[in-house]
């Protein structure tokens, strides 16, 4: 190989325009070194060729040609970085599910359910007891005995039994009473149709009120004015009411001025207001109303006092 001082020269020369190249084009770095590179192994082919001419012009023109090419190429290349658009991110997958194979139970919120308003106190005012009879003593009743009824207490009970279509009552002696509240237990114990049976209110003699269960299973109100019959409430159906006999029923009258509530087992059946009679005694009766007889017998009478006053009641103009 020939190792001239121009080749030397150009060497450096070349050192010299590459450093320059690459202080101009600073962002094509690696281009520029690329092209020091290809330069060189240029030079070493020129120096085989060329050892013994002189090489030094042709070297720089086939060098600064080079130069040119390269400069133009980095150019671009620079342009290029320059005004390429930047790659979008890539996209982060979205995460797993995670499987809950365990999931936690519900927690069911409490519904608050709306409450009804109570039913009204149908009996208010109950005080203390005014009388009770347990039918043990005889003469605390009317009693009597024929071929076509009787009425008998016997075994702490008063027992009315009638023949066909014969109607018979009994009253408690000495007992006046207006306003109160009254219990007594019946028991048909023969009682089939239209046959009935109840409790009396307020009575003077041939008059009173009177609360009849037939045994047909309905049950009303009328008003007896020496003999005289008014319907106060017409006939109304009551699971309340035994159907025939043998049964068991606690009949309950609340009695207040003009006004008479009807329960029966402790159940309200409905009201009457009449001020026909205001004050009166407390009994019982059975009637037979077909061909055969009916007997029904009473116990465990409680009357309670009541201590109310009635709302007053607005004229409408």
């Amino acid at each position: 190989m020939c190792h001239s001082e121009g080749a030397i020269a150009t060497e450096e020369s070349l050192v010299i325009d590459v450093e320059i190249l690459t202080a101009l084009h600073p962002q094509s770095g690696a281009c520029v070194a690329t092209a020091q590179d290809d330069i060189n192994v240029i030079l070493r082919h020129i120096e085989i060729n060329l050892c013994h001419k002189n090489p030094m012009t042709f070297q720089r023109f086939l060098i600064s040609g080079f130069l040119a090419v390269f400069l133009t190429s980095c150019s671009a290349m620079d342009a290029l970085l320059a005004t390429s658009t930047p790659m979008p991110a890539t996209e982060t997958p979205p995460p797993t599910a995670t499987i809950l194979w365990f999931p936690p139970s519900a927690t069911s919120t409490p519904q608050l359910l709306s409450t009804k308003a109570p039913t009204p106190e149908m009996r208010p005012g109950l005080g203390t007891d005014l009388l009770t009879d347990d039918f043990s003593d005889r003469f605390n009743w009317d009693t009597a005995t024929s071929n076509e009824a009787s009425a008998e207490i016997n075994d702490n009970r008063l027992t009315l039994a009638v023949q066909s279509q014969v109607y018979m009552t009994s009253l408690r002696r000495d007992t006046l009473l207006s306003d109160y509240y009254a219990e007594i237990t019946a028991q048909p114990s023969l009682c089939r149709g239209e046959d009935s049976y109840g409790i009396l209110i307020r009575a003077n003699g041939g008059s009173y009120y009177r609360f009849a269960l037939a045994c047909d299973g309905t049950v009303r109100a009328e008003r007896v004015n020496n003999s005289v019959r008014l319907v106060l409430q017409q006939p109304l159906p009551s699971g309340d009411v035994p159907p025939g006999a043998p049964g068991n029923v606690r009949i309950g009258v609340w009695v207040v001025g003009g006004e008479m509530r009807l329960f029966l087992n402790g159940r309200f059946q409905f009201n009457i207001y009449d001020p026909s009679f205001p004050i009166g005694s407390i009994g019982v009766f059975v009637r037979s109303a077909g061909e055969t007889a009916a007997v029904v017998s009473f116990s465990d009478l409680v009357i309670q006092e009541v201590n109310y006053t009635p709302p007053a009641v607005t004229a409408t103009p």
